[in-house]
């Protein structure tokens, strides 16, 4: 598969489960990590659950992750590394999708992560973190019900009401020493 290829098929099966449409998902291996063939399944295993999956190719940077999650506007990124950069690689997709405007978009992490990382990177907004053996269902699951969440709050963040309370002006009184200033509470 060629980098930013889209998986599609036209089951549908999570359309309906899920506020918003189907969810839309970006597998990746940021970094130096060519071992490519637990990502491939979990594309196939996420296309056959009714989501559209955009797999990123092999040795992507972090930058190019977040790049291309704000770019194909994905509800969230799928995080696979073998090669123990999972410190390293995963913030900085995280901080890259910040800093280019995707704040909204979920992380999920995966692969070869001791579980002593595991409590850090999920402090650091990546969470699942699976591991070797994990089924597809459960992470399949949890992509969904994470996405269903994340999608239920942004709506309810879009449609709070601004503040209607109009703003008062300070009123303005003469000090001790004779000058006007603004009252102090």
């Amino acid at each position: 598969m060629s980098t930013t290829q889209l998986l599609d098929d036209s089951s549908g099966s999570s359309q309906d489960l899920v506020l918003g449409g189907r969810i839309r998902i970006l597998v990746a291996k940021p970094g130096l990590d060519g071992h490519d063939r637990g990502a491939l399944v979990l594309s196939r295993a996420f296309r056959d659950a009714g989501m559209e999956v955009i797999y990123s190719g092999l040795l992507p940077t972090p930058e190019q992750v977040a790049q291309m999650a704000v770019d194909e506007d994905v509800d969230i990124v799928a995080l696979s590394l073998l090669n123990g950069a999972h410190m390293t690689a995963f913030p900085k997709v995280v901080r890259f999708l910040k800093e280019k405007g995707g704040k909204d978009i979920l992380v999920v992490g995966g692969g070869i992560i001791p579980d002593s990382d595991k409590p850090k990177i999920e402090k650091m907004g990546i969470t699942g973190n699976f591991g070797p053996g994990t089924s597809l269902k459960t992470i399949v699951e949890f992509i969904k019900n994470s996405v269903a969440k994340n999608r239920a709050r942004v709506a309810k963040a879009e449609k709070k009401p601004k503040s209607t309370r109009r703003r008062t002006r300070t009123p303005i009184r003469k000090s001790s020493k004779g000058r006007r200033s603004k009252r102090s509470k």
